[in-house]
């Protein structure tokens, strides 16, 4: 959501990224497909980005495919943890507005988001900043998972190589705005 600036549209087609699959069409209006097609073209980044490939080489090879999901969430702990050192706005006071704005494009949303989106905003989110709240999601993404999967283990990662996926992170974020800004305007 951090990325995609203060366009409402944006917001609700980047946040609504991870629930919607295959071409866009016509299914959305135009601004929304634009944050949908922000969140896709945010994740090529990511997947290509050197700071984010360090972190995922970093991770031992048994968590496979799943080192990227969970480098995402190790970087969304650290930008819950730093949020004041890349918003003036608090946390809080973002996760309100960003709900606020999200909620006024419910009938928008899909159907399996909508349902989701007290346990995003209530709990997930706010959770983040702390590696217990980012050991919490893992094990609900486990869960979710259908077949067997190490995710669950994630957070011992991350409290092991703290410092070094920090440093990353940090690289990967000043590229990350920089390439979401420069996006928004060629939208």
């Amino acid at each position: 959501m951090f990325l995609s600036g203060n366009d409402p549209e944006l917001l609700v087609g980047n946040f609504m990224g991870d629930f919607v699959k295959g071409p866009l069409g016509e299914s959305y209006p135009p601004r929304i497909r634009q944050g949908l097609l922000l969140h896709r073209k945010i994740d090529s980044f990511a997947q290509k980005e050197p700071n984010f490939q360090a972190s995922r080489l970093r991770l031992p090879s048994n968590y496979g495919l799943y080192r990227g999901v969970l480098v995402d969430l190790f970087y969304d702990h650290f930008l819950a943890k730093e949020w004041v050192c890349w918003s003036d706005q608090q946390l809080a006071g973002y996760l309100i507005w960003a709900r606020g704005i999200i909620e006024s494009y419910r009938p928008v949303l899909p159907p399996q988001l909508q349902g989701f989106l007290p346990v995003i905003f209530d709990e997930l989110l706010p959770s983040y900043s702390s590696i217990s709240g980012i050991e919490s999601a893992l094990t609900r993404m486990s869960r979710r998972v259908k077949r067997p999967n190490p995710l669950a283990a994630g957070g011992k990662e991350l409290a092991h190589q703290y410092q070094e996926l920090q440093a990353d992170y940090e690289g990967f974020m000043v590229a990350a705005q920089s390439f979401s800004r420069e996006l928004i305007r060629n939208l």
